[in-house]
């Protein structure tokens, strides 16, 4: 892993305005779904039946299995949008969100909720998106999904 590529990503992120402050979070994940959310920008109970959560719980940003989960991320972020996954960053342990009072993570985690808020995957080390995007579509929701698609 380049000990910079994170940052130079994210800010990247912060000069495209890719990584935003939202006042209403669905609605810039509508129009961009490949944004990359802050935990307290989104709370858990507007996402129900919107989009899947993907969290990436870490003590800092500066993590280096943070740093490597979202290095996989931007690799494959496509494969996230085609299943209405919202990405969602929680690095912040001494401001806890939502999100982190609920999933109580410790330390790094990888967490994705299906569009019920039922957790489809928790992991404590970073996964590559083929594998996060076997678990979604292994989900009764997804194959519901692809069936409509059909």
């Amino acid at each position: 892993m380049r000990p910079n590529l994170f940052t130079a990503t994210l800010l990247a992120w912060l000069a495209s305005g890719t990584l935003v402050a939202a006042d209403n979070a669905l609605e810039t994940w509508l129009q961009e779904p490949a944004t990359i959310f802050e935990g307290d920008e989104v709370s858990p109970g507007d996402l129900i039946w919107q989009a899947r959560p993907l969290i990436v719980f870490a003590d800092s940003p500066f993590d280096p299995q943070f740093r490597t989960q979202m290095e996989f991320i931007e690799e494959r972020i496509e494969v996230l949008v085609e299943r209405d996954v919202i990405i969602i960053t929680d690095t912040d342990r001494a401001n806890p969100s939502e999100w982190r009072d609920n999933l109580r993570p410790r330390g790094f985690g990888l967490v994705v909720l299906d569009k019920d808020g039922r957790v489809i995957l928790r992991k404590p080390a970073p996964w590559h998106m083929r594998e996060v995007s076997r678990s979604i579509d292994k989900s009764t929701i997804r194959q519901q999904e692809l069936l409509e698609q059909r």
